[in-house]
């Protein structure tokens, strides 16, 4: 994570009228407060009802207000891209089945749309139609949208796409690295078509300290350079970066203590502790008891031997972070406590039951429908992740855990991959490759991003570890990533109970390449449950299905062609 308030705008925007009775442009500028800043960042919006629709002020108002609240009510785990883009995909549906519906034609509720968000370090651009979005850097003003137009006829030009004028709508998208000072003026076409680069870098130039009276002044030269259209202006100015150093990121990390070593029958924030869970050089885990509803739960301390490691101490905050944005039956539920901590620590659910890696030393040949029914709920919580862009990146049996019930639950999310916080400065360098090194899939140790295949790797090995008894499908694999070299050993080498096809299930799923890897989950699940014949195509190799059969048949062929040789000498 990040300390708040690390990026600081000033703003300012103006829109007006103009010589035509009706203003049909709409803006919006939102500077939010505490986390939403650095979770979803700073969001300027301009839109222009296309003129000529039956509807050009409602649709522009939809699409400033529109984008505004739905892109804060999206994951905070996305991505901005995602997030922008669906909610303009979203925005551009409702605009367009609303004009089909009340006045059915195709540019009723039309609109342009140019959305600047900014976060953490950088600038991301939305753009539909020909409102523009420009930077004022290094005394140089220059556009970072290209107008959405084309040309019909002897130098007539025509708008070339709007919000609402069709079911789908092409989005172009871009991103800018900030620095300091920056300053981004977004303005709709009754500006830019008036008025000059120069003019509008010489009127913003005047007015550095003072956003909104920059963009007064751009709508008030631009009414006067005689607009025919109506006129907005907005004006944001960069005026500090998240660019801490690491000493002050660790004050931030640890501006709650370490809760000191807890016991049976101790307190913490009114929390009585019962045992102790499970402790290691790394983490502390104690079953509580909250005496006002009398209900249990556990808490997760960090260990007070990485009190002064920054990069750890971000894992167990990012660890909470994560836990707090899944909802899944599958996924170990993290707590909501009712006291405000005096020490850092969090709460979640006690599950009562055991590790999978407990059951597969208590289930050295599994029955494969017990095995089927794991995978099938481990998949339900890595969908839970996916669905948020995240990647939980450290799946193995020690992170399973399943109830007297058969209940299964992914716990642990200290290792996850977040996409939306990839976005997001920290001062704090994390190693590349989180996880566990057998489970880990190898494009993440060539550098590549996680993904949900990733996961689906991680999936497949523990698999293969349930129905082998304990094995893993590259012999020496910490070896075999290190050299890039993968030889797979059949499931059946260890358990011939294992079906053929169920073996090739899992080979193709723990293939080394993600690209030959199943495109998606319903896949694998699918091939572990059905015969699949392109697995039972060609067979086995012998030496994989039975190889006693084959050094058996090696030494009758070897004995065989001594007594051939033999003859031919005699």
């Amino acid at each position: 994570m990040t300390t708040n308030n690390c990026l600081e705008v000033l703003a300012g925007q103006c829109s007006r009228a103009g010589i035509k009775e009706e203003n049909e442009d709409s803006c919006g500028i939102l500077l939010p407060e505490d986390t939403a800043t650095i979770n979803k960042g700073i969001v300027a919006v301009v839109a222009d009802g296309v003129g000529g629709s039956e509807a050009g002020r409602e649709a522009s108002e939809y699409c400033v207000k529109g984008f505004i609240s739905d892109y804060y009510s999206t994951p905070d785990s996305w991505t901005v891209q995602t997030s922008g883009e669906r909610v303009i995909g979203a925005v551009n549906s409702w605009l367009y089945n609303q004009g089909q519906k009340r006045f059915q034609t195709d540019v009723s509720l039309a609109s342009t749309i140019a959305v600047l968000v900014l976060r953490s370090m950088t600038a991301h651009l939305f753009h539909v139609g020909d409102s523009r979005i420009q930077i004022l850097r290094d005394g140089d003003l220059r556009s970072l949208t290209r107008d959405h137009r084309m040309q019909i006829g002897h130098g007539k030009n025509y708008l070339a796409r709007a919000m609402g004028a069709e079911h789908d709508v092409r989005i172009e998208y871009s991103t800018v690295d900030l620095q300091l000072g920056d300053l981004f003026v977004l303005t709709s076409d009754g500006v830019h078509e008036f008025l000059s680069v120069a003019e509008i870098r010489s009127i913003i130039d005047g007015e550095r300290e003072d956003m909104e009276k920059a963009a007064e002044s751009v709508v008030e030269a631009a009414i006067s350079a005689g607009s025919d259209d109506n006129v907005t202006c907005q004006v944001l100015k960069i005026r500090s970066l998240p660019n801490q150093d690491e000493n002050a990121y660790y004050q931030y990390l640890t501006r709650l203590p370490f809760p000191p070593p807890l016991g049976p029958g101790m307190t913490i924030d009114g929390y009585e502790v019962i045992k102790e869970l499970h402790s290691s050089s790394t983490i502390q885990v104690y079953l509580a008891r909250d005496p006002a509803s009398d209900d249990t739960f556990v808490i997760k301390t960090p260990s007070i031997n990485y009190e002064d490691d920054a990069a750890y101490i971000d894992r167990f905050v990012h660890e909470e972070w994560v836990g707090r944005r899944i909802n899944s039956p599958h996924v170990l539920k993290v707590c909501k406590l009712k006291h405000e901590r005096s020490h850092l620590y969090y709460g979640a659910e006690y599950i009562q039951g055991q590790a999978l890696s407990e059951w597969i030393g208590a289930n050295p040949v599994p029955d494969l429908a017990v095995v089927r029914d794991i995978a099938e709920q481990i998949v339900k919580g890595l969908r839970a992740f996916h669905r948020k862009e995240m990647v939980h990146q450290d799946l193995k049996p020690e992170n399973v855990m399943i109830s007297a019930e058969g209940h299964v639950k992914i716990i642990d999310f200290g290792s996850t991959f977040v996409a939306g916080l990839k976005e997001v400065y920290t001062p704090v360098e994390h190693s590349l490759i989180q996880g566990t090194a057998n489970y880990v899939a190898p494009e993440l140790f060539a550098g590549y991003e996680a993904s949900p295949k990733t996961d689906m790797f991680s999936l497949a090995v523990t698999l293969y570890e349930m129905l082998s008894g304990g094995h893993f499908p590259y012999p020496a694999q910490e070896k075999a990533m290190a050299r890039k070299h993968y030889q797979y050993t059949s499931i059946r080498h260890y358990n011939e109970a294992v079906p053929v096809w169920m073996d090739g299930a899992v080979r193709k799923a723990v293939d080394p390449q993600p690209d030959k890897r199943y495109p998606v989950f319903s896949e694998f699940l699918y091939d572990l449950c059905h015969p699949n014949a392109e697995f039972m195509k060609a067979g086995e190799p012998l030496i994989e299905r039975s190889p006693l059969a084959f050094w058996r048949a090696m030494a009758a062929i070897l004995v065989l062609s001594n007594l051939i040789t033999l003859i031919i000498l005699l």
